[in-house]
């Protein structure tokens, strides 16, 4: 498998790494996100590595394709052990990580490792769904108790969430009263994380599913009444010049848009991305 894009510099001068976890064993309606490093790989020959939204090169900057982590299936709890352990590995090394999804259980051991090395660590949440749940299906390791699994490691009010539109009301009530929650829309988004500084360090996770289905149909729990890819577009452009130190892509399940245009939308997400962290 090539390549994404331009990140083929060799790891031990890379800046940043584009790192792919092909993971979605807690997944229970469309699996399949296991399959999205390959196809974004795969689709993004179609596109140049310039981004006129940014007027920037990604051959101007130093980024690695690192691979796929080696992942089993059947032991959670392992897998989220071997993630850390590699983002560990590699924050060490002064590298900072823009990984792909797989499903949004992979961002708790992302997170957590940032943690260790950025205690002011603030996370900024795109997705359809609140994540909140305490357990799912009698699983509290799950796609669906992400954030809430992280707010036991971070102050929930570091956690800003945008999108929202799809929780149980017990996720809708905590999330309002506990993290800062911004549900539905990107209105106003460059305004309500205004008070974050700028060289106060900045994980973002971008579930795709904050896309509405009409644009993105290849997504594992398609949520009706999200938000465009220009939207979201608009939203990061926000995050120029800010500390940005590492970022996640999930949930793409390219299987369920044959016409590939899921896989291109999340590759050219991930190209706006990286830019982004390049200039951090």
């Amino acid at each position: 498998m090539p390549d994404f894009l331009a990140f083929n510099t060799p790891i031990q001068d890379a800046q940043i790494v584009f790192l792919g976890i092909p993971f979605d064993g807690t997944s229970v309606f469309r699996s399949g996100s296991r399959f999205a490093p390959e196809a974004i790989r795969s689709v993004s020959e179609v596109l140049e590595t310039y981004s006129p939204y940014q007027e920037k090169d990604l051959s101007e900057y130093r980024i690695c394709d690192a691979g796929d982590l080696p992942l089993l299936f059947g032991n959670t709890e392992k897998v989220l052990s071997i993630i850390e352990e590699k983002a560990d590995e590699l924050l060490a090394k002064g590298k900072r990580i823009i990984a792909c999804g797989g499903e949004h259980l992979i961002t708790y051991p992302l997170v957590k490792s940032y943690l260790k090395k950025f205690p002011n660590l603030k996370l900024i949440h795109f997705d359809a769904h609140t994540d909140l749940r305490t357990h799912y299906l009698g699983e509290k390791y799950s796609h669906s108790t992400v954030i809430r699994l992280l707010a036991e490691y971070i102050d929930p009010k570091d956690i800003y969430q945008f999108g929202i539109r799809s929780g149980e009301k017990e996720e809708m009530d905590w999330g309002m009263k506990n993290t800062r929650f911004f549900p539905f829309t990107l209105e106003g988004f460059a305004e309500k994380i205004s008070d974050i500084g700028q060289e106060i360090p900045i994980y973002v996770t971008i579930d795709l599913d904050v896309l509405d289905p009409s644009c993105f149909p290849g997504t594992g729990t398609p949520e009706p009444g999200g938000v465009t890819f220009i939207e979201l577009l608009s939203a990061l452009l926000e995050l120029r010049n800010r500390n940005t130190v590492g970022a996640d892509v999930v949930e793409l399940a390219p299987d369920y848009d044959q016409s590939k245009i899921s896989s291109i939308t999340a590759a050219k997400v991930i190209r706006e991305m990286a830019l982004l962290m390049s200039q951090s």
